[in-house]
């Protein structure tokens, strides 16, 4: 469940590996068509490591009017074990696919973003949800909400993921972005989330916390060359899910690609 790339204002191959590829959330000057491609590491689930257990081919196209409008498709390789709300254990290889539309727009240097983001994955059950995005930014920092509309493996409905991101720029062309995020669960479980228990399905067994700190993303950025690629470094400081589990630090690498079609 990756942000797609119309989501963030962070910068280069950071962006990725945190959220996704930049682009300004205020509308263009005129209609623009864009791709992105990466190869990372491993693939975080909004700051914790349940979503691949090894590296990740990532990208996506976006396509915004000059108007404030915006359409786009994200999709991310995986390659994972779930137990899936029926108890039935599951291994294999999926493929993420995100697609999205919004509107962004702007009121003098406050920058706006309404959106929603429809998840649907292959070969990977009870997942395909629904997702209201409301984010403001302002002088290059941006507060966002993720709204969770169904009820799935992942998450109920109700959840708000909340971040907080931003960036630096720092000498020889390095990059120093920085993003927070919290969650906010609903905890009446619904009967596909992951580790449901069937025998109790009035309360179900896997919220523990109505809310908690999720994650805070330390990336360091430098353009390749002139090949128009980016690398990014990632340390990760850890929080926890809605089951109250606690996750190690980690750190991805990247390499992504953003172009004009």
């Amino acid at each position: 469940m990756k942000l797609p790339k119309r989501f963030t204002t962070l910068t280069g191959a950071a962006a990725l590996a945190i959220s996704a590829m930049a682009t300004p959330m205020a509308a263009q000057a005129e209609n623009e068509f864009t791709g992105n491609i990466g190869v990372f590491s491993k693939y975080l689930l909004r700051g914790i490591y349940e979503e691949n257990d090894g590296a990740a081919v990532q990208g996506g196209l976006d396509y915004a009017w000059d108007n404030g409008w915006y359409l786009g498709y994200w999709g991310s390789s995986l390659s994972y074990s779930y137990t899936a709300g029926t108890g039935t254990p599951y291994t294999g290889t999926g493929f993420e696919n995100d697609v999205y539309g919004g509107y962004t727009g702007s009121a003098g240097d406050f920058e706006y973003n309404v959106g929603l983001i429809q998840y649907i994955y292959l070969q990977v059950d009870d997942s395909d949800l629904t997702e209201l995005l409301l984010s403001g930014g302002y002088k290059g920092w941006t507060l966002q909400a993720q709204y969770l509309l169904t009820d799935g493996w992942w998450g109920n409905s109700g959840d708000i993921y909340w971040t907080v991101y931003g960036g630096f720029s720092l000498p020889k062309d390095f990059g120093l972005d920085l993003k927070l995020g919290y969650y906010m669960y609903e905890d009446g479980d619904n009967s596909k989330l992951g580790g449901y228990n069937p025998a109790n399905p009035s309360k179900g067994n896997v919220t523990t916390t109505t809310s908690d700190f999720r994650h805070l993303d330390i990336s360091l950025t430098h353009p390749i060359g002139n090949t128009g690629a980016d690398m990014a470094i990632t340390y990760t400081v850890a929080g926890k899910d809605r089951t109250s589990t606690s996750f190690d630090d980690t750190i991805v690498m990247s390499v992504a690609w953003g172009f004009d079609i």
